[in-house]
């Protein structure tokens, strides 16, 4: 049980018992929340699950919504399939604690002695100014607070293994860099906290402009809701894509972003629009990018005639079908170019072309540059090299 406690002294309560049930109903808001029962499931349906413990890591004057998105994904990702199983648990130095936007947490269980092997620890940012209920004025950080961060960065020095996942959000990174573990790594957070990751992590590659950045065991983000889109890959690595849009979809995120891109990406382009005929076209084409989906199958997902699909997608989306698919598909290759360094027939197969001249053909339509060049950009790159050594930003307070 969870409890959520106003400034005022009222106190919420939240009881999550364990999920009994699974699947997802497509259509509107309110039957996304509908489920199936486990039960009804047949035997041969049923998998072993996977079980992964998440840490949740709470500071004091938590900026809120830099754990409520994330978990949001994992919660939702619970629901939607039972290969994996997110178990998680809330915990920090202070059993209650005041958030960024006035109300108090409280039930947080004290910093365990030590993780299960392949858990996942999650860290949080802070602020410097917390909203008062009632027009109180805000006191700033107190002797107890930076006591309780210490405990943070000192606890995460002595448990913290090769096997654990360390997940940061927005300014999480500045503690784990307190305690050493982003030293020889690709990081990144909040686009205002450059300079003051630098100066405590000058051994780590903080890498500009970006959404989230994966390294090893080390995921970070950038500000607040990219701890979404850092999610949304997580759940991807460890179910599937049709998880991930499903819990996307949810979210009305659609589809994640790519952690390379700063920007909107192609993933999420042509989904502002709420026809559900539509979306399952949309989101049959992104599942499988290898398939050679013709307007007839699609049809028979959207449960529209053909006609009526290709008049509903190019009034939705503002593109035809093929444009939309290859989009997604020159998306995914820039991906693969960036973030693995597989060769070009292979990216070309990987992401639904029948061949490189295919896939270079769909590219020069979206873009000036050539794919070599998006390889170039990629995590170790020469132009990532460069981008280390480009003028900083100068450090203002964001908090």
């Amino acid at each position: 049980m969870r409890a959520l406690r106003h400034e005022s002294g009222q106190q919420v309560r939240f009881v999550n018992p364990p999920s009994k049930f699974v699947g997802r109903v497509k259509g509107s808001a309110a039957n996304l929340e509908k489920t199936v029962p486990r039960d009804n499931r047949s035997s041969s349906t049923l998998v072993e699950t996977r079980r992964i413990p998440v840490y949740v890591v709470v500071p004091p004057r938590l900026l809120l919504l830099d754990i409520a998105g994330p978990l949001e994904v994992l919660r939702q990702a619970n629901r939607v399939q039972d290969a994996v199983r997110f178990e998680v648990v809330y915990v920090g130095p202070q059993s209650t604690l005041q958030t960024s936007i006035g109300v108090r947490l409280s039930g947080i269980e004290p910093l365990p002695k030590e993780l299960k092997e392949g858990a996942w620890v999650v860290l949080a940012g802070d602020v410097e100014h917390v909203m008062q209920i009632g027009g109180n004025a805000d006191r700033g950080k107190s002797a107890a607070d930076a006591a309780a961060e210490k405990a943070i960065v000192l606890w995460l020095k002595s448990v913290i293994r090769t096997n654990h996942r360390l997940i940061s959000i927005c300014t999480g990174a500045l503690t784990l860099a307190k305690a050493g573990l982003l030293d020889g790594y690709s990081c990144t957070t909040h686009y205002l906290g450059y300079e003051e990751l630098r100066e405590i992590a000058p051994k780590a590659r903080i890498l500009e402009n970006r959404l989230y950045v994966v390294d090893g065991e080390r995921y970070s983000s950038a500000g607040i809701t990219a701890g979404i889109d850092l999610m949304l890959h997580l759940v991807h690595q460890c179910t599937d894509q049709s998880c991930a849009l499903a819990v996307a979809r949810y979210l009305l995120v659609y589809l994640r972003r790519s952690g390379s891109d700063p920007q909107l990406s192609p993933w999420l382009e042509g989904r502002n629009h709420i026809h559900p005929a539509v979306h399952r076209a949309q989101d049959a084409i992104a599942a499988d990018l290898t398939k050679s989906w013709n307007l007839a199958a699609l049809a028979r997902l959207a449960g529209a005639s053909d006609r009526h699909l290709s008049r509903l997608f190019h009034e939705h989306t503002g593109m035809s079908i093929p444009e939309y698919s290859n989009r997604l598909r020159v998306a995914y290759a820039q991906e693969l170019l960036r973030e693995t360094r597989i060769d070009m027939e292979r990216v070309a197969e990987q992401s639904g072309f029948n061949s490189t001249r295919q896939l270079r053909r769909a590219w020069h339509r979206l873009h000036k540059t050539s794919p070599r060049e998006a390889r170039r950009a990629g995590p170790g790159g020469k132009a990532e090299r460069e981008s280390l050594n480009t003028t900083r930003v100068r450090r203002t307070n964001f908090k």
